[in-house]
């Protein structure tokens, strides 16, 4: 008697725990730093736990649905460094206007996916610069981790503990144990009380966007491009080292329409996960490269669990005390700023333009109601022509 063709060893315990870690580590990392986005943009306690919501069903739907038509793990994530540009954000935008922005960004990921030349151009922005502005964006978080700690010394130097003990160990765990002992030290405190309101399923809000040519710019062109650069293209690169050459216009292509129809409901954007996608690419996730897919299957529809469950996992972050939530987030963000400070010190010869745009973005810098974001984008692509069409005097 021939074996079905779909049968329980197709389904190995480890395709299940591999798609289960990356879901843990990929939520639990940095869902504080989403949180601190929405405060940043001015939404309320609802509207954060619609975007948690919207996020999730973003990144499981498509996900899943990627992966079983294409039969390769397809692994989809929130964009990190857009929250992080997001949360960074000294604008004072609404959330109207945040929704338009987001739209925006959506859509340009949507014409480099549908139009090849702008994907072979998206692909020759320069590595440096890309990696200077993340890192400007990123750097003010992992500095208020150290500036928190006078309100919060005992806890927060613990958790750069429990942070430094589990890189070492157990690395893959060291944000998820960071969580865990945030979370106890709080319940013994008495401080883990839910926002008022707050229901035991998740919610979609949507919103009506605002358009605003400063909102695009500010925010709306920095966090397409930084999602890009720091995010999809990286993620390209993990399933091709895997063994999976992926079509690469259809999946940005297809994060982008996800992207868009996640926005109205506060999803800033979804894009290929990088760290994430390798614990579900390799061997440990399934033996047979054939039936890997499976596990992106399994990870889709873990988030989608995650998104029934949206509201009450945003609402305990929600009311942690600032001073722990930016612990917390700073802790989540220094690999990936130690990713970003390495990358944008990689090429010798645009160190000075990288540098630049590095201090351009992590100062802060408002001129004609734009962000920082964008002027450090500007003075980096400046230094590097300035480089290459000047040529020095004998």
């Amino acid at each position: 008697m021939t074996a079905p063709a779909f049968s329980m060893r197709a389904l190995p315990a480890s395709a299940f725990s591999s798609a289960a870690v990356a879901t843990v580590i990929g939520f639990g990392g940095t869902v504080a730093l989403v949180v601190q986005a929405g405060q940043a943009l001015g939404a309320d306690a609802g509207q954060i736990g619609s975007m948690v919501t919207a996020l999730c069903l973003g990144i499981g739907a498509p996900g899943a649905l990627l992966s079983w038509r294409l039969k390769i793990p397809v692994v989809l994530a929130w964009s990190t460094p857009g929250a992080a540009l997001l949360a960074a954000s000294t604008l004072g935008l609404s959330w109207p206007t945040a929704i338009g922005a987001f739209i925006f960004a959506a859509l340009l990921m949507i014409l480099t996916g549908l139009i090849p030349a702008l994907g072979r151009l998206a692909a020759r922005i320069p590595a440096a610069v890309a990696s200077a502005m993340l890192a400007g964006v990123l750097l003010p978080f992992v500095l208020r981790l150290f500036k928190v700690v006078p309100e919060e010394t005992a806890l927060v130097i613990g958790l750069i503990a429990v942070f430094l003990i589990f890189r070492r160990l157990w690395p893959t765990w060291a944000l998820p144990a960071v969580l865990a002992a945030a979370f106890a030290v709080l319940a013994m405190r008495g401080q883990l009380a839910l926002p008022a309101g707050t229901g035991l399923f998740g919610h979609l809000e949507p919103v009506a966007p605002v358009f605003d040519w400063k909102a695009a710019v500010s925010l709306g062109f920095p966090l397409f491009l930084v999602t890009l650069a720091a995010q999809n293209l990286p993620g390209l690169v993990v399933l091709q080292s895997a063994g999976y050459p992926p079509p690469a216009n259809r999946l940005i292509l297809s994060t982008g329409v996800a992207s868009l129809l996640i926005a109205p409901f506060g999803g800033h954007g979804v894009n290929l996960a990088a760290i994430t996608a390798a614990i579900c690419t390799g061997p440990d996730a399934h033996s047979d490269p054939a039936r890997r897919w499976i596990v992106g299957v399994i990870y889709g529809g873990l988030y989608l669990v995650v998104a029934l469950f949206a509201a009450p996992l945003a609402g305990l972050f929600i009311a942690m005390p600032l001073a722990v939530l930016a612990a917390v987030t700073g802790l989540a963000l220094i690999a990936p700023l130690s990713g970003a400070l390495q990358t944008m010190m990689t090429e010798i010869g645009s160190r000075e333009a990288a540098v630049l745009t590095f201090a351009a973005t992590a100062s802060g810098l408002t001129l004609f109601g734009v962000g920082s974001a964008f002027w450090g984008l500007v003075v980096g692509f400046a230094a590097l022509a300035a480089m290459r069409w000047i040529r020095p005097t004998a």
